[in-house]
């Protein structure tokens, strides 16, 4: 394997499948047999999994909900996402530890930097939920740090197509993907890839991100061992 600790970047929509919210149990299932693929080769894993499927915390500001009270329900929606992929993760044999940057007790852990490593250098996959436990950040931005803190060798972001592109290839179907950029070509051309605290987050840690189509299956582990699929910014 190229990569021997990785944080994984999911969004919460992936979640919902062919649903318009919510979680897809198919696509559940589906996700967990891919991330178990590269935890029996040993790799060391983290995820973060947003949680877009169930409430955003923007959303809040257009229903007439407080951005910080809205901002702490999309953070309660990414534990919701996080047990439930636990659940999935456990159902084939994945030994996994549900962190949060919320203080919920009992249902998770409160995230450590130094409890997180010793869970990975002990055969645990870790699940990082609750974002930052701040308002006004993203979980872009949690994933980032969350992948400094535990010295991740890459974020792999999974997303529903294979790569960055020049434009949004559902809608454009001229737009031409790119192989690699580095972060301040991305940054100039004004690539959605992350939000820019994320994304100077990685920057300034050389942390490199690879943006790729994870309900392909088999993908992650092409991505894990080093072909090159996807796009790479580093």
């Amino acid at each position: 394997m190229k990569y021997k600790r990785i944080l994984l970047k999911l969004s919460g929509e992936s979640l919902m499948g062919k649903n318009q919210y919510g979680i897809d149990p198919e696509r559940l299932s589906d996700y967990a047999k891919e991330i178990k693929s590269i935890y029996d080769k040993k790799v060391q894993v983290a995820i973060v999994i947003g949680g877009g499927n169930i409430f955003r915390g923007l959303q809040s500001v257009s229903s007439g909900i407080d951005r910080v009270q809205g901002d702490y329900m999309g953070m309660m929606a990414t534990i919701i996402n996080s047990i439930a992929l636990q659940s999935a993760l456990n159902k084939i044999d994945v030994k996994t530890k549900l962190l949060s940057g919320l203080p919920i007790d009992p249902i998770a852990e409160s995230m450590s930097r130094q409890k997180a490593i010793e869970y990975l250098e002990d055969n645990n996959l870790i699940i990082i939920s609750g974002g930052t436990g701040n308002p006004f950040f993203t979980t872009d931005t949690a994933s980032a740090l969350r992948a400094v803190e535990i010295q991740a060798d890459v974020i792999l972001k999974g997303t529903r197509v294979d790569g960055i592109y020049t434009a949004d290839p559902e809608k454009d179907k001229t737009a031409v993907k790119y192989d690699s950029l580095s972060f301040d070509e991305a940054y100039k051309k004004n690539l959605k890839i992350m939000d820019l605290t994320a994304f100077t987050l990685c920057k300034e840690n050389n942390l490199p991100i690879i943006v790729f189509n994870m309900n392909n299956m088999g993908n992650l582990m092409k991505v894990v061992s080093g072909e090159n699929i996807g796009t790479i910014v580093k």
